[in-house]
């Protein structure tokens, strides 16, 4: 009985360390496809401006700019919330969970906004939400409580 015991104990440990890996190919994962996200919507920009005649324009210049900064991939895939700024700008699955957290009575945990966008509750499922709620946070667009739940900031309810 002891040997069995060793043996689910063993296989457990074994199961624990391939999960963790997994998660962070996940993430890694998950980092790739938000860089390639984000080059998406800089070169369909860039696409429609040299469509319309105006890729020489100077605010197109200005644009391009201000999205190109050092950081994943050289992407800003969030812009930095200012004043008078729309969530139009967010990527769709950003707006979503933005939609999600607008939507609360109260603040939400990343697993509750996972959930509500049907992506699930395990722990894999949760983290990729979780980073982007904190990159909506960093970024000015929520409010993180000290407890690590996600709020809307005045004027951004959807």
């Amino acid at each position: 009985m002891a040997e069995i015991l060793t043996w689910v104990m063993q296989r457990r440990m074994v199961l624990a360390e391939r999960a963790e890996r997994l998660r962070k190919e996940l993430a890694e994962i998950d980092a790739e496809v938000a860089r390639l996200e984000a080059a998406e919507v800089v070169i369909g920009q860039f696409i429609e401006a040299e469509r319309a005649g105006e890729a020489d324009d100077p605010a197109m210049d200005a644009e391009l700019e201000r999205m190109t900064t050092p950081g994943a991939g050289g992407m800003l895939l969030v812009p930095l919330c200012e004043d008078g700024t729309d969530q139009g700008v967010l990527p769709e699955d950003y707006q979503a969970i933005m939609r999600v957290v607008a939507g609360a009575a109260e603040p939400v945990k990343a697993g509750q906004v996972s959930d509500a966008l049907g992506r699930g509750t395990l722990p894999g499922q949760v983290e990729a939400v979780r980073a982007k709620l904190k990159r909506l946070a960093e970024r000015g667009w929520l409010h993180r409580t000290p407890a690590g739940r996600y709020a809307p900031l005045t004027g951004h309810r959807a």
